[in-house]
């Protein structure tokens, strides 16, 4: 008997990481940004994280929102939760927690970093950094890592948006 031969795509690398972070970001603990992040060198996984409190302070999830009003230079007001770590910063602390070098890695993330995120990118030495969706104010970020020279791709061009924005 003949085996029928099955045509099977395999996805690409970046999507397959791309796909892992939705499943951490879902672990997160605040319902605006229940993202994930994955950092990955020579197509191994060396750090996860996903946004939530610090180790042991209280969640958004089981006590609300700490909401913090920013006015941006035109003008305009933009509201955050800054009761919760990013997805990348939980990432990256946690390759330093425990001692992984990330020189040369690859960082993949829902959306494009916030600032401070990209700065903490550049100094860790990452050299790539692929998000899912842009974030509405990811334009300094995407300087910095022009600046810096690193590579970044935006594989979709929606923005990330959450109620009381």
């Amino acid at each position: 008997m003949k085996k029928e031969k099955i045509n099977h795509k395999r996805q690409s690398w970046d999507q397959y990481f791309l796909d892992i972070i939705e499943v951490i970001g879902t672990r997160g603990t605040c319902d605006r940004g229940r993202s994930g992040c994955l950092i990955a060198k020579n197509k191994r996984i060396l750090s996860t994280g996903y946004v939530g409190s610090p180790a042991g302070i209280v969640h958004c999830d089981d006590v609300g929102h700490e909401m913090h009003t920013v006015k941006n230079e035109d003008g305009t007001e933009a509201r955050h939760c800054i009761r919760t770590t990013h997805a990348e910063q939980n990432a990256l602390t946690a390759a330093a927690r425990f001692g992984i070098a990330l020189e040369g890695a690859t960082l993949y993330c829902h959306m494009t970093p916030c600032y401070t995120c990209a700065k903490m990118i550049v100094n860790a030495g990452i050299n790539k950094v692929v998000c899912n969706l842009d974030y509405h104010a990811g334009d300094k970020s995407k300087n910095l890592f022009e600046e810096a020279k690193v590579e970044y791709e935006l594989v979709n061009n929606e923005i990330q948006t959450y109620d009381d924005m």
